[in-house]
């Protein structure tokens, strides 16, 4: 299989962030992103800010990716793009660039869903990081997801539990803009988080039955408890900073590894790998190194770059799908609620 010489684009555009990358026989070659400085200013993205920026900023990420690859277009074999879920506008920039260059070059065209990217970015041929072995638990934990998926094959994957409301990186986004932090808050807590006492102060979880999640309650919590103390003393938040960030990220963490560990009980499995950009968080790589001690399980943290959104675990996917001949057709559409 190795012998075979395959170079495969991934390019991503599913957010804020246009990125692409070039595999060879699952390693890749070049990882080039391209950030949105501009949604800072607003507290989030802003679809249409994003797509207009994705216009701009694709044509010169997949001449650098090519160039760091040190490889010219003409060696491609297939183009590999994100099709979902993520904003429309944003997805559409991607897709018609993809569809574009790979009908100019004559190769083929393979769409990828986003979510399974951020699980199989696992099987990229990276050193010192293992893959793990089929059937395993996947939490993928980002900005607009937080699923569990339990996982028997590279293409057959089951989402056993998910968000009934907002996903785990709008929890730290919302408590971050209730402390007045910048967008994106979660690095920022994650940091402070490290400096203050997890148990200075008390967050209910929520009650969820089964293997899903709920935060909107949680973020509810902190910002009445939010005004409860700054009504008592205006400087409460200044002078309890980095406790208030460790007793949020304390919380979430406590919900997340619950559900995880009735989720192994469960399925008998305990290969459990994390993905998203939220997995990038200490407190969660942390808390899953602790579980390895604990309850017996085989942790897998993907490599830092691969974690946010990114176009390595595009191709990545793209390359699994090419020695499958799983192609798709020119007349294909993105799709912004495309599900596992």
């Amino acid at each position: 299989m190795a012998s075979q010489n395959i170079y495969i684009l991934g390019i991503e555009s599913s957010c804020d962030d246009t990125a692409a990358a070039i595999i060879h026989n699952g390693k890749i070659l070049s990882n080039v992103v391209a950030n949105q400085e501009i949604h800072k200013d607003y507290g989030g993205v802003v679809p249409e800010l994003a797509s207009r920026a994705h216009q701009q900023n694709i044509v010169p990420v997949v001449d650098q990716a090519l160039k760091k690859a040190k490889i010219d277009k003409d060696q491609l074999n297939a183009i590999a793009f994100t099709r979902g879920p993520g904003l429309m506008g944003s997805l559409l920039v991607g897709t018609s660039f993809a569809k574009s260059l790979a009908y100019g070059l004559g190769i083929p065209l393979i769409d990828v869903n986003h979510m399974q990217a951020h699980i199989l970015a696992h099987f990229i041929d990276e050193k010192g990081f293992d893959k793990p072995p089929f059937p395993f638990l996947a939490m993928t934990i980002s900005g607009g997801h937080t699923q569990i998926v339990k996982v028997n094959s590279y293409f057959e994957m089951d989402v056993i539990g998910e968000t009934i409301d907002d996903a785990v990186g709008e929890a730290f986004d919302k408590s971050g803009k209730i402390l007045g932090l910048d967008y994106p808050a979660g690095p920022e807590i994650d940091k402070r988080a490290k400096l203050g006492n997890p148990k200075a102060f008390k967050f209910t979880k929520p009650k969820v039955d089964g293997l899903d999640f709920s935060f909107s309650g949680l973020k509810t919590a902190i910002l009445y408890f939010i005004q409860r103390e700054t009504k008592a003393n205006s400087n409460f938040i200044a002078e309890n900073l980095n406790d208030i960030c460790a007793s949020i990220q304390y919380t979430i963490i406590g919900i997340l590894m619950d559900k995880l560990k009735l989720a192994s009980k469960q399925t008998g499995i305990n290969h459990i790998a994390i993905g998203g950009g939220v997995s990038a968080n200490s407190g969660i790589r942390e808390a899953l190194k602790k579980g390895e001690q604990k309850f017996g399980w085989k942790t897998y943290i993907p490599k830092f770059e691969f974690t946010t959104d990114n176009a390595a675990m595009i191709a990545i996917v793209g390359y699994l799908k090419y020695l499958e001949q799983d192609f798709s057709e020119q007349n294909i559409t993105a799709s912004a609620r495309l599900k596992i």
